[in-house]
């Protein structure tokens, strides 16, 4: 087989992510698995995509940020023959989405790494991020920008912040993370029940995603979310008494989310978001988050202590 023309999934990766940035190789072996991509392979392994392969993965993203449509309809238009082309071909285009595949190499680096052979349970996820692309794009490149304060400190790991917490929740391994997993697989997994799980997302802990084959899938990010729900049911509290923590966190991401802005904006008014702005923001969302999760617990630790207040005969609860 030629080699002319291909690309392999690193290299797609890189050529698209310039206008998809959370593109990721786990996003790309999902859309395979779920049946939107059928890249040839090498006898040795190698995924190898064509132009034809990259302008239907191109549409597909396309589809996805702009016009939110499911993957399972994007599937079946695709499969019918009546969306496949260039993004660029559609009467309201994304102004700052061009086509990728005009930059395509005439040939495979030979280095390029095999591939990691296809998972059998629920793939790599796909992350739906457009309105938080949007509400970015639409904000005026000119507009004059606040002074930033610096964060105080350098950005910690969550089990530098709160070791304690670790002691009692696993810390996954990135891959584990990225992926999306069947909801059948909680109970090997995580050693909870499917229901535990559904009631979680019933109240709005974790959301559920479906896939095109009609799986329900756990987010791999939410795993530690359902290990902490879990470990809080050894104190009497279900997850329909969660629900409040919901509805908190939705205030506090409010107040969070302003704060943040002025770090949001910085990048786009430069025109461009760079690695230096973006370790700012995590910076100083690190440093937020922790030293709001101090104060509540300073608050909560007080508030404790005056109903038990012979469990604090120094007086030092907090």
């Amino acid at each position: 087989m030629a080699d002319a023309g291909y690309l392999t999934i690193g290299k797609v990766v890189k050529r698209l992510q310039e206008h998809y940035p959370d593109l990721s190789v786990s996003k790309v072996r999902y859309l395979e698995d779920e049946g939107l991509l059928n890249p040839s392979r090498t006898p040795g392994g190698y995924r190898l995509y064509s132009q034809h392969d990259m302008r239907r993965l191109e549409t597909i993203l396309y589809l996805q940020k702009t016009r939110f449509m499911p993957l399972s309809v994007i599937k079946d238009e695709l499969d019918h023959g009546t969306l496949l082309g260039d993004p660029a071909a559609d009467p309201a285009p994304a102004p700052s989405a061009p086509s990728a595949t005009a930059q395509i190499d005439t040939s495979v680096p030979p280095q390029a790494q095999p591939d990691v052979p296809v998972q059998t349970s629920a793939p790599a996820s796909a992350r739906n991020t457009a309105q938080a692309g949007e509400a970015q794009a639409a904000v005026p490149a000119a507009a004059p920008v606040a002074p930033v304060p610096q964060p105080q400190v350098q950005p910690q790991s969550q089990a530098q912040v709160r070791p304690a917490l670790h002691a009692y929740i696993q810390v996954d391994d990135p891959e584990t993370v990225a992926k999306y997993h069947p909801i059948q697989d909680m109970p090997d997994l995580l050693g909870v029940t499917v229901g535990f799980v559904q009631q979680l997302a019933e109240v709005g802990v974790i959301s559920l995603e479906r896939s095109p084959h009609g799986r329900d899938l756990v987010d791999g990010r939410d795993l530690a979310i359902i290990r902490l729900c879990d470990r809080l049911g050894h104190f009497g509290l279900s997850p329909r008494t969660l629900r409040q923590y919901v509805q908190t966190a939705r205030r506090e991401s409010g107040l969070v989310e302003q704060a943040m802005s002025p770090y949001a904006r910085k990048g786009s008014a430069m025109g461009e978001v760079t690695d230096e702005t973006r370790a700012q923001f995590q910076a100083a969302l690190d440093e937020m988050i922790g030293l709001t999760d101090l104060l509540c617990d300073a608050l909560i630790k007080r508030q404790v202590s005056t109903s038990f207040p012979q469990m604090y005969p120094d007086g030092t609860a907090y």
